[in-house]
């Protein structure tokens, strides 16, 4: 099963949006996980208010630090920000230039959310044979 990390530069926003859509579009068909390289203390606020919107709970998450460990596991990393993180040999990277929606209101997170929704959605698109279910 493919894996797949996502990284940014608190995990509290971009990078926890990105794993719970994937997660809750890949039906189990990857492996996800997301970290950060200096991580927050909490998950922000309007990222979870705006994910709820769409029945996905981001609210029991908790922001992590990125290790080499999950770098190596990875298949792909994403990286949206993220300048300094592991590096692990075979590993593909790919960087999504993503607006930080720390800076951002409500009304900012729900278009970076529907984004991030189409990039998740080509994403296991292009992962996975089956088709990407609604």
């Amino acid at each position: 099963m493919t894996q797949i990390l996502f990284v940014c530069v608190h995990n509290a926003s971009r990078s926890q949006m990105a794993a719970a859509l994937l997660k809750h579009h890949g039906f189990g068909r990857v492996t996800v996980r997301s970290a950060g390289c200096d991580p927050a203390e909490r998950i922000n606020p309007l990222v979870a208010g705006a994910l709820a919107e769409w029945d996905v709970d981001i609210s029991a998450e908790v922001p992590s630090q990125v290790t080499y460990a999950d770098v190596a596991a990875a298949d792909i990393v994403i990286t949206m920000g993220c300048k300094t993180y592991p590096i692990a040999e075979g590993t593909r990277y790919v960087e999504w230039v993503v607006p930080d929606p720390e800076t951002e209101g409500v009304t900012g997170i729900r278009p970076l959310r529907d984004d991030m929704d189409r990039r998740v959605r080509e994403l296991l698109a292009s992962l996975v044979d089956s088709p990407v279910h609604v």
